[in-house]
């Protein structure tokens, strides 16, 4: 049986529209242990912004986390996202070739999920390094 993307995939990830400043994403990040926030604006899935996207197109560029809004930094030039039914091995391909470790799930136009790079390496060997790594509580 072919494993899909809802089977592995975070739910419920949290949404931000485009004027939200950095120190609030990050905030949210923090306060719900994630790594990345969803884009959105006229009711549609329009990006994606990590806390790598924070620390690397704003901080280290001098920019002011707590007037900078995300609608500056976040990944949406060509955003690529998966239905839930998508085969594992299909997301995979796709993050490969798109060179993403993380995919918006969207259904119906509504984002449903997200899928890491963490998420499909633990499915593949759960006694990999990666799967290890991505199953380990981060460091406070």
């Amino acid at each position: 049986m072919t494993r899909t993307v809802q089977e592995v995939m975070a739910r419920n990830p949290r949404m931000v529209g485009l004027d939200t400043t950095l120190v609030d994403v990050a905030r949210i990040m923090r306060e719900d242990d994630i790594g990345d926030v969803l884009i959105t604006g006229d009711e549609e899935v329009r990006g994606i912004v990590t806390d790598r996207d924070i620390v690397v197109r704003a901080v280290a560029e001098g920019a002011d986390p707590a007037r900078e809004t995300v609608d500056s930094i976040f990944s949406g030039v060509e955003l690529v996202t998966v239905a839930p039914d998508t085969p594992l091995e299909q997301a995979e391909v796709i993050m490969r070739e798109k060179a993403v470790r993380r995919l918006p799930v969207v259904e119906n136009g509504r984002a449903v999920g997200v899928v890491s790079l963490g998420d499909l390496a633990m499915q593949e060997r759960d006694d990999s390094a990666l799967a290890e790594i991505a199953s380990t509580p981060p460091n406070t």
